[in-house]
């Protein structure tokens, strides 16, 4: 019974005073997260190559009331990087919360994919967080505090036979393992790292494909939930496992899939 007491002063999941650098954060569900930790409080350091759309969604993003700076860093480059965290941490003193959420992939199948399209996406979907998370983990580390959350994919624990995609197969499937890894690692400066892995979701690159009939009769046949993730619906997840509440998850891979890798 004594740990039910009620404390209606507290609301679960606040990240006020949280300090959240997001990666990718220029569209997608970068910004999509962005929004969401914004709305429980978080001060945020969005991350992202494209410099005009990243500066319009950090106007948006200050109509919150929260603090907010826009880094122009291509996460494949460590200097970019490094950067990046000193400007983070002269602007914030600290980060707590790291979402790397950018990614990139060329598609080919494993008997035609070029050497460099697959470097591409290696670097640009595993690589890079293990770089991001080097730079900003060394922080946290000071502070003896971190939530790292890595964006993988369902890719990342399944094949598939609909779109040939090897590169992203392989490089989300590394973003799961670097995640463990990272976490046993982490845990003894109170930092812990877990993964989302999501499944079809509803942005601007992927709003074409996934308006089509033939994807709407595939997502009928095999995704239990029979439709695309909307707008919004990844963000819970993100949120809990950036909070002070998740302090005892680490080495987590969350799907949010639909169910499509349950069956």
């Amino acid at each position: 019974m004594g740990g039910n007491k009620v404390n209606k002063e507290k609301t679960m999941f606040d990240l006020s005073g949280k300090v959240a650098v997001i990666t990718g954060a220029s569209s997608g569900l970068g910004e999509q997260m962005s929004f969401a930790f914004a709305n429980q409080g978080a001060d945020l350091v969005i991350i992202a190559r494209n410099k005009i759309k990243l500066e319009e969604v950090e106007k948006e993003l200050r109509k919150t009331g929260v603090n907010v700076i826009a880094i122009k860093c291509d996460v494949t480059k460590t200097n970019e990087i490094k950067d990046a965290v000193k400007i983070a941490k002269k602007f914030f003193g600290k980060v707590d919360i790291l979402v790397n959420c950018a990614g990139a992939s060329k598609n080919n199948d494993v008997l035609n994919m070029k050497d460099d399209e697959w470097q591409f996406t290696i670097d640009t979907d595993l690589t890079s967080v293990f770089k991001v998370t080097r730079g900003f983990a060394n922080m946290m580390r000071d502070n003896n505090y971190g939530r790292i959350i890595n964006i993988s994919s369902m890719y990342g624990l399944v094949g598939n036979t609909e779109i040939p995609t090897i590169a992203y197969h392989s490089s989300k499937g590394g973003v799961i393992n670097f995640t463990r890894a990272a976490a046993a690692e982490l845990a003894q400066y109170n930092i812990t790292v877990n993964c989302i892995c999501p499944g079809y979701f509803y942005t601007e690159l992927t709003k074409n494909v996934l308006n089509t009939k033939e994807f709407q009769k595939f997502a009928k046949t095999h995704v239990p939930m029979k439709r695309y993730g909307n707008e919004g619906e990844l963000n819970a997840a993100a949120i809990f496992l950036a909070s002070s509440e998740a302090s005892y998850v680490t080495g987590a891979i969350l799907p949010v899939d639909g169910g499509y890798t349950c069956v």
